[in-house]
């Protein structure tokens, strides 16, 4: 069994959703090496489908990317204790106007193994109910209803590139469509 493990974690930054740390792992070979961590406490995404079968999806700007995104609707969890089905619904209502109190776990997935500690709960929404928008501050999104014929299309086209989003509805895919 390979053994690696970590003798130092120094701070290098904290910032408003994610802290960066500097590790220093001793190797199998002996030698110690400085690795980057990325932290954060977590997320929740919700797969909202319609009556008719369509699945609600999100279209908001992502900075890190400068484009345009097409998305699950998902959210961060408000504190790392926040069970990620009320991070879920929470999202649901504030991004798509619909609430639920059908919320199905679908997956969990860890975004980025190598350098990154998220997870992201997926949930599937059905029995939606019309209720409001709640957008955070400075959050702007339009709401958009696709079947999930085109929403694979959309990922096979290279449209949607989002990890999550990719993982959560080929998933749903597999569990409700196949």
């Amino acid at each position: 069994m390979i053994k690696i493990e970590r003798e130092k974690r120094e701070l290098a930054y904290q910032g408003t959703i994610l802290t960066i740390y500097r590790d220093t792992v001793r190797l199998p070979n002996g030698e110690t090496e400085d690795w980057d961590t990325v932290h954060h406490n977590g997320a929740a995404a919700v797969i909202p489908v319609l009556s008719d079968g369509r699945i609600l999806m999100v279209r908001q700007y992502r900075n890190a990317l400068n484009r345009f995104m097409l998305e699950l609707p998902a959210g961060a969890l408000d504190s790392p204790d926040e069970p990620d089905e009320v991070c879920a619904a929470r999202e649901l209502e504030e991004e798509t106007g619909y609430r639920s109190e059908n919320l199905e776990r679908l997956i969990c997935v860890n975004t980025t193994v190598a350098f990154c500690d998220e997870r992201i709960g997926v949930f599937v929404a059905r029995d939606l109910i019309p209720s409001r928008q709640k957008l955070d501050a400075g959050e702007s999104l339009d709401v958009l209803a696709y079947t999930m014929e085109e929403l694979e299309g959309k990922i096979f086209s290279g449209e949607i590139t989002d990890g999550k989003t990719i993982a959560g509805l080929m998933a749903y895919k597999v569990r409700y469509c196949s």
